[in-house]
């Protein structure tokens, strides 16, 4: 032992048997390291051969080659810790310096409240003696302090500009580093995990940083949201990709760059005009007008600061755009240091004033929310920051042979076909189609040439295009008591109970199918439709692993066969991607978007989008969780008094809103406008009755208004079923399933499992009725979607044979043991576990329940 340990450290020196040691030639080394790149762990024939082929090595033994490659090894090994330890080490030193300030901030906030709460306090006391002095520069309101005149006149030289700069930045640092703005958490972090905790989780997983900490502003005009945290990147290409804002930000249209100045600091001065899209038919779109200023501190550190420029600053003007209102942006920007060793620490701050007086009363929450705005704007940068992190520090291809920035710029074309379908810009072509007399539906037309130039350049290889204009049909509507992602989920998997086979086959014909080169493989079935497992993933947060965007394709099977496992004439394929689908998730808006697609899956394949999205209206609604089924979140704080069944349901049960906007797209022959338009209006008010019928299924207000969402009759409740399933464990297999403390629950010690834990029916065709946390993650679904899962359906072929042919040992001894294989998740993607118990769950009457698995030591492959 001593002799390889002192080898580890000296790699020129070998162990004779002797115990003495021996130093390698420079040629010996040269010639062992050669081998060592090619194979690192040769076998005892490779050394052989070595040393018969190698003559400089034909004086050394079989043995000791094999100790100097396990010396080598060892030493690589080191090398590698030590390179993670300091990777490690670099990150918790620029976290602990980003804490301190961030500490050092609350601090200077708590001492600015305490100072403000004395002067209230004496104010009050001293009314009799109070007087009102008009000629002080301040006064107090709501906890800050504004200066008057709050913005010195300015004109449009570059004096005047540069003097605006600076007040912007200046601005800016006192919001991002200051206590210019009372932060506070955005409400509903603490229901997933601790986004302070998601640091820690980033330092020691692999994958893109952690999404750092996220405030909202507590008492500020307009809607402000800051965050700050960690990314692998250096603060030029931060700001670089940062002032791309249409390349992360999917609610813009556009940024044009109408003027650049440099200042004597080396500063830059930029004049911008920024148009956003209106996430729904009816409120209109926004526009900016802009001066952006980017500079460097004395400390090193980036920053991009921008503001709107207004008639009270004499700054140069921009006249006002038809279709758009003009919204405000206060200062905000980019606060970019570099770290020690490479990437950056920034603080990101926006400030919005978007003008809600301009939308009817019933939109006036999104456009009064910050926490929609950090959700949509300021975390979805650093989102995509650290996504550009991971694929520069991990480039690979995916399962669809792209790299995955090929793959988001596909989805951000799929967002925006949508979004200009929503919107319907006159200057991009689209005109409006009369009424049919009732206004539910608006029909928009486009026929300009740079519109189809897009769909027509796709058939060069001999295909003719379908159609020479494009016809949108859009609508919104207000929904009711229904979560968005439980509807959402149900709109995606479920697509028969809304979409119509003819229109389906309609659009596709619009994409002529060429050569088959898409990959087709075995994927989960959802109500008439395969989805095929090519998901991925665009957006995801690591700390839960949840998927925040993906993009899947799918296969139709409407056109009377049903082949999972190849392509065939008729068949039709989706592009689809889906977002917020997490009932957890805070103020997120659901999207589901879809295009039918050619075949080939070429690059240059047309894309004409249709889809829904949900938005949440209620502020209220971040704070709690609204999963209508077995809710096991909520019961895993069951007090003494027993279960909470009638306990605090306001948050599940209480009124929420959301607005739905649905637009689908249509290509077709000009001289069909008459009757394309008539379709596309009987088929847009069908799928309004429909998503009508499904919200009010899924309403919880079905299930009763006062005691919340009742469990089917034969369900136990959930500490019922848990104390089943580990008493059958423990008795079938004769020891226990969980160690868990006195004062925890047996439900909450299982739900926290780290193995998946699912139960199925003892139905001919058994359904999955509950899952653990790690279950649920495994399967990537929800307690809502959970009983839609058949047993087989998560096992391929093979799977499927060992199971049957074992299943009936269940019901006769009680469990079986499964060896490790493949199954798939409700997303068709496949999962390889070590091994898999299933035993049988008797209730207090030794009846059989139902048949649990347990799935150990599982992952994605």
């Amino acid at each position: 032992m001593m002799a390889v340990t002192s080898s580890c450290k000296e790699g020129t020196k070998i162990a004779m048997d002797n115990g003495k040691y021996v130093r390698y030639t420079p040629e010996q080394v040269e010639a062992l390291e050669r081998l060592y790149h090619e194979c690192p762990k040769p076998s005892s024939m490779r050394r052989q051969q070595l040393i018969r082929e190698c003559s400089i090595l034909s004086n050394i033994e079989p043995k000791q080659i094999k100790v100097w490659f396990q010396n080598r090894r060892c030493r690589e090994k080191q090398r590698k810790e030590a390179s993670r330890l300091q990777a490690v080490n670099r990150k918790l030193t620029a976290m602990n310096k980003l804490l301190m300030e961030e500490n050092d901030r609350l601090q200077k906030q708590v001492s600015q409240l305490v100072y403000e709460n004395s002067y209230f306090r004496q104010q009050t006391q001293n009314t009799t003696l109070a007087t009102t002095d008009t000629s002080c520069e301040s006064v107090v309101t709501s906890g800050q302090h504004h200066l008057t005149p709050k913005h010195p006149p300015r004109d449009a030289s570059p004096a005047g500009l540069l003097s605006i700069a600076e007040e912007t930045l200046t601005e800016f640092l006192s919001k991002a580093t200051g206590t210019a703005v009372e932060w506070v958490q955005m409400p509903g972090m603490k229901a997933t995990l601790s986004l302070l905790s998601s640091f820690f989780y980033s330092l020691f997983q692999p994958g893109p940083d952690s999404i750092g900490i996220v405030a909202i502003s507590h008492g500020r005009s307009g809607v402000a949201a800051r965050a700050c945290g960690l990314v692998g990147l250096d603060p030029t290409r931060v700001a670089e990709i940062l002032k791309d804002r249409p390349s992360w930000y999917r609610d813009c249209r556009a940024v044009d760059v109408i003027n650049v100045l440099s200042t004597g600091n080396g500063g830059t001065i930029e004049l911008l005009y920024m148009q956003l899209y209106a996430p729904t038919t009816l409120a209109p779109a926004r526009d900016f007008w802009l001066l952006r200023y980017t500079s460097v501190m004395e400390d090193g550190s980036l920053v991009v600061c921008e503001r709107s420029l207004n008639n009270t600053q004499n700054g140069p003007s921009m006249p006002p755009a038809a279709s758009f209102v003009r919204a405000e942006l206060l200062p905000s920007g980019y606060l970019i240091r570099p770290c020690e060793g490479g990437g950056s620490i920034i603080h990101i701050v926006d400030h919005m004033d978007l003008e809600p007086w301009s939308v009817p009363e019933v939109l006036r929450p999104l456009y009064e929310s910050s926490t929609l705005l950090a959700q949509k704007t300021t975390m979805a940068a650093l989102r995509h920051l650290r996504q550009i992190s991971q694929e520069i520090s991990q480039p690979n291809v995916t399962g669809w042979g792209r790299r995955p920035a090929a793959l988001r710029a596909l989805s951000q074309k799929l967002n925006k076909g949508f979004n200009e379908a929503v919107n319907g810009f006159a200057d991009e072509g689209w005109s409006m189609l009369e009424s049919d007399g009732v206004d539910d539906v608006t029909l928009l037309v486009n026929s300009s040439p740079s519109k189809m130039m897009g769909i027509n350049l796709a058939y060069g290889n001999g295909f003719p295009s379908m159609g020479n204009a494009i016809l949108c049909a859009k609508a919104s509507m207000l929904l009711q008591n229904v979560p968005p992602a439980i509807l959402l989920r149900f709109l995606r998997e479920h697509r028969s109970e809304w979409a119509d086979s003819g229109i389906d086959a309609y659009s596709a014909a619009a994409v002529k199918a060429g050569p088959c080169g898409l990959p087709v493989a075995r994927g989960g079935s959802f109500g008439g439709q395969v989805i095929l497992p090519l998901a991925h993933t665009i957006e995801h947060e690591e700390a839960s692993n949840l998927a925040i965007t993906f993009m899947e394709v799918i296969k139709l099977e409407n056109m009377g066969h049903y082949r999972e496992d190849m392509i065939m004439p008729g068949d039709i394929f989706l592009l689809q991607l889906c977002s917020g689908v997490d009932e957890n998730a805070v103020g997120t808006c659901a999207e589901l978007i879809f295009a039918p697609i050619d075949a080939s899956f070429s690059d240059d394949a047309p894309i004409v989008p249709s889809g829904f999205r949900i938005i949440p209206l209620d502020s209220g609604m971040d704070a709690s969780s609204r999963n209508r089924t077995l809710d096991l979140a909520s019961t895993l704080e069951v007090g003494a008094a027993g279960n909470r069944s009638t306990g605090d349901n306001s948050g599940r049960n209480g009124s929420t809103k959301s607005v739905m906007t649905i637009a689908f797209q249509f290509v077709y022959e000009i001289h069909l406008q008459e009757n394309v338009a008539t379709m596309a209006r009987q088929y847009v008010r069908s799928i309004i009755a429909s998503v009508q019928r499904v919200a009010l299924a899924l309403s919880p207000s079905n299930f009763g208004s006062h005691a919340g969402f009742r469990t089917p009759p034969g369900t136990p409740e959930a500490q019922t079923l848990a104390r089943w399933i580990c008493q059958s464990y423990r008795c079938y297999l004769g020891v226990e399933l969980l160690e868990y403390e006195g004062s925890e629950s047996i439900l909450k010690t299982l739900w926290h499992h780290t193995d998946a834990v699912l139960c199925c029916s003892l139905k001919a065709l058994p359904v999955f009725t509950f899952a653990n946390q790690a279950g649920l993650d495994m399967l990537e679904t929800t307690l809502v979607a959970l009983q839609d899962i058949s047993l087989e359906k998560i096992f391929d072929d093979n799977g499927r044979k060992a199971l049957f042919a074992e299943f009936p040992q269940v019901m006769q001894q009680g469990f079986m043991c499964l060896q490790g294989g493949i199954c798939l998740s409700s997303m068709g993607r496949p999962i390889s576990y070590e091994r898999a118990v299933a035993w049988k769950v008797v209730n207090d009457e030794e009846n059989a329940h139902c048949i649990c698995f347990m799935f150990v030591n599982w992952s994605f492959v």
